[in-house]
């Protein structure tokens, strides 16, 4: 028996090979409460626990303080997905977050048009 390749979890033609729920093992409730807005650094602790490929990937994103929308668009996984790897690096102690200060007006139109003109900067 031929023993499995070992390739790219990333095709460019196809995209990703694996679920985006596998990288969560599945879960899809984070454990922290984390807004697309939130924003969310480095704490300096090293983690002990073993990290996926992609907690180590989200983690070299947060050595400045990044927003969850911008990491879930370099990671390539869906908002919900991201948030929970966020969560597990929070439990670890790894990173830390901080909600969205939002004035008076939540859905300031400023704001948003600020957010999509940094994750296009960054794409």
């Amino acid at each position: 028996m031929a023993a499995p390749q070992d390739g790219p979890w990333l095709d460019d033609a196809a995209g990703r090979l694996i679920r985006p729920y596998t990288v969560s093992n599945g879960r899809t409730r984070p454990t922290v409460e984390l807004d697309l807005l939130s924003m969310v650094r480095l704490t300096g602790t090293e983690p002990d626990a073993h990290l996926a490929p992609e907690h180590d990937q989200a983690l070299k994103l947060c050595e400045t303080p990044t927003t969850v929308a911008e990491i879930a668009a370099h990671l390539r996984l869906p908002a919900v997905v991201t948030k929970v790897l966020l969560a597990d690096l929070v439990s670890l102690g790894a990173v830390t977050t901080r909600a969205p200060r939002l004035h008076d007006n939540p859905t300031d139109r400023d704001l948003l048009e600020a957010v999509l003109d940094g994750l296009r900067r960054q794409l």
